[in-house]
């Protein structure tokens, strides 16, 4: 039986050599496979004839946007994930819903090899391939860009010879990569990260600078599930669709940066988040509250370990399976609604109201209606800073000798 491979299929260049180049090194049949996580662009029916076109024996397409938002996205909301306290693992969160339905695939078809165009200086090379040993160890893992020095030169000069249905003579001076969750953008000019990034980078977002009327939006928010925009019933999809057309239209959700690759080099990235940043922002400011504070001070530790095996390729690992049932634990009583204004590139919050909160006005009030009993706190006051004072004294007294 004829050896058979599947192929993470994007219909770009890469990929689509690959085709022919691992049916040529290998003697293999490639079904190819692309995954819709709300990238936009090429219709993927037209992607799919493509890879037929390149020599795939079988071409896949995988509607996964409602799978990708409520799986993937969702998670992440409820995890406040922004790796380095800002990037909200774009890239990081499409790589294991796309290995799954890979692994799946290969399944079906009876391969034994699964292959992408990953590079080997980025990130998704690791995502992909410790992804595929954690949910399906017998498959080998194949990496032509990588392993096999093919520049683009040398793509072109294949995909010519073998008169490969691409167009070739058309090169964005960036490198994209896209879902419904952000837009993610390097190389080119922005190499020099002295040089600032030009209207023409972005896409997602509108330039933040035009004056415009200001938007009002209130997000409502069930166990950390947004289930409503202005009222309107929304699914976790349709709520990033929303924010991503209304935050992006006020031109929130930019950032750039310098980030820590995991394979150790130092990467400049432009991002476009609106829908993803806006939904965090809600979230955090209606944990705040009504999370206990000992929950939600953890919460922030766990937060940030999450988006660190995330962005390191380690969904599928068991701390993160363990991370997220603390995650969901904590999720259970973020409920009620959150209004934000968008504008400026901004997305403020300027209300908060849940019948879980547990803001207490007669408490936190200092106006008659005060119910606090202010001589507790001498007392505890007292208690509280009693081994700071006991450790000052021994230092006093051993300094003193």
């Amino acid at each position: 039986m004829t050896e058979r491979v599947v192929l993470a299929y994007s219909g770009g260049l890469d990929t689509s050599v690959a085709i022919g180049w691992i049916a040529a090194e290998t003697g293999a049949e490639v079904i190819a496979v692309a995954i819709d996580v709300g990238q936009g662009g090429e219709d993927l029916d037209v992607i799919r004839k493509r890879a037929l076109s390149c020599g795939a024996v079988e071409s896949v397409v995988v509607d996964a946007r409602n799978e990708f938002a409520d799986e993937y996205c969702l998670p992440a909301l409820k995890a406040n994930a922004l790796y380095m306290d800002r990037y909200p693992l774009v890239s990081a969160l499409s790589r294991p819903v796309i290995v799954k339905h890979l692994v799946v695939a290969a399944r079906y078809h009876g391969a034994s090899v699964v292959a992408h165009g990953c590079t080997g200086k980025g990130n998704d090379q690791v995502r992909f391939e410790v992804g595929v040993g954690a949910l399906a160890p017998e498959l080998s893992v194949l990496a032509p860009v990588r392993d096999s020095g093919m520049t683009r030169d040398k793509a072109i000069a294949f995909a010519a010879d073998q008169n490969l249905p691409i167009d070739v003579t058309k090169k964005s001076p960036y490198s994209i990569d896209q879902n419904v969750w952000g837009r993610a953008v390097e190389t080119g000019f922005l190499e020099d990260v002295w040089n600032a990034p030009i209207e023409d980078v972005y896409s997602y977002t509108k330039d933040p600078a035009t004056p415009r009327e200001a938007d009002e939006v209130i997000i409502t928010f069930v166990d950390g599930v947004p289930t409503a925009i202005d009222g309107t019933p929304v699914t976790m999809l349709e709520a990033i669709q929303l924010l991503n057309a209304r935050a992006g239209g006020q031109g929130v959700g930019r950032l750039d940066m310098v980030e820590d690759r995991l394979v150790g080099i130092k990467s400049r990235e432009v991002y476009e988040a609106p829908g993803a940043l806006a939904l965090i922002e809600a979230h955090q400011h209606l944990e705040d509250l009504t999370l206990e504070k000992d929950a939600s001070r953890f919460k922030r530790s766990v937060e940030q370990r999450w988006a660190e095996l995330v962005y390191d390729g380690l969904w599928f690992s068991p701390l993160k399976r363990a991370l997220d049932a603390f995650i969901d634990e904590t999720s259970l009583n973020v409920s009620g609604d959150i209004r934000m204004t968008l504008h400026g590139g901004r997305a403020v919050v300027t209300g908060r109201r849940s019948p879980a909160s547990l803001y207490d006005y007669n408490l936190a009030t200092y106006d008659e209606e005060d119910t606090f009993d202010q001589r507790l706190a001498k007392g505890f006051v007292d208690l509280w800073g009693l081994p700071s004072k006991i450790a000052a004294q021994r230092d006093q007294r051993l300094s003193a000798e």
